[in-house]
């Protein structure tokens, strides 16, 4: 019912020129700007990789504008595809839950409404698109919550997902364990619902500050040394990774409006995914 990861909404002050940020950044492409009155924001929308960002600007009062006067500008929702908008409705209704509609066939569904506190989500049609900029595409959208097997229970069950695909993660140096909800086991797309146990380490201040929340997202790259020598030029310290290191890095969230993202070389998140034989050699 789900099939990948394929945007990320986040919010920002000013839409345009956080757009502009990354095309300058990451080779983007701006694909179209709009409003969203049923979330009284502005839209601009970036093609990134096989996805796209949207990033979303408040016009008025509503959740955009209280994403921002908490201090939380950057994550706001995860983007699922489906190949069928109208069946994944029927299911969600069986839930007892009513979609938002934003867009054409688009749908917004806030924490409170899918019981997943801290986790909103935009869902739509699956479209395969060529991939942009120096990204391959996204895979993950990382939640953190006090109860990540609750809420990957209630994500198996809302979108009638395979539970049994989901892979448990730890870490102790970031401080946190959790799920990997793996949309289908062949592929590494899914929501990672992790509880930061180490109030101490970033993660843990930040979920201490903001509660249940998105922190951020995981993306692959065939580019790795492009993107490198682009954040070294444009972003010198606002990046994580060494030269000698061609499996990943990650890049702040002050380089683009509050969204922090992990970037893998493609394949190699199957490491810690579940399936380390699937990772093609360098």
């Amino acid at each position: 019912m789900l099939t990948r990861i394929d945007r990320v909404q986040i919010t920002a002050n000013d839409a345009t020129a956080l757009a502009a940020r990354f095309v300058q950044l990451l080779d983007a492409e701006i694909a179209y700007t709009d409003d969203v009155p049923a979330l009284r924001a502005r839209r601009a929308v970036v093609r990134l990789g096989d996805g796209e960002v949207e990033i979303l600007e408040p016009t008025g009062a509503g959740q955009v504008a209280d994403h921002l006067a908490h201090g939380r500008g950057g994550p706001f929702a995860a983007g699922f595809a489906t190949p069928s908008i109208h069946r994944l409705r029927r299911q969600l209704a069986e839930h007892g839950i009513v979609p938002t509609t934003i867009g054409h066939e688009q749908h917004f569904i806030d924490g409170r409404r899918l019981g997943i506190p801290g986790l909103n989500v935009v869902i739509s049609p699956e479209e395969r698109r060529r991939s942009v900029g120096l990204f391959t595409r996204f895979y993950e959208v990382t939640h953190l919550t006090a109860d990540p097997q609750a809420s990957a229970a209630r994500l198996a069950q809302t979108f009638a997902l395979d539970a049994r695909a989901f892979v448990p993660i730890e870490s102790a140096a970031y401080g946190y364990r959790g799920v990997l909800t793996l949309f289908r086991g062949t592929e590494l797309d899914r929501i990672e619902t992790i509880h930061p146990f180490d109030a101490a380490k970033t993660m843990g201040r930040f979920f201490g500050r903001f509660g249940p929340s998105l922190y951020m997202c995981y993306a692959e790259t065939d580019r790795l040394r492009d993107l490198r020598t682009r954040l070294k030029s444009l972003a010198p310290k606002d990046w994580t990774g060494t030269d000698d290191n061609d499996d990943g890095l990650f890049i702040h969230p002050r380089a683009l409006g509050g969204l922090m993202i992990g970037v893998s070389r493609t394949t190699h998140a199957w490491t810690w995914s579940g399936h380390p034989e699937r990772v093609r050699p360098k």
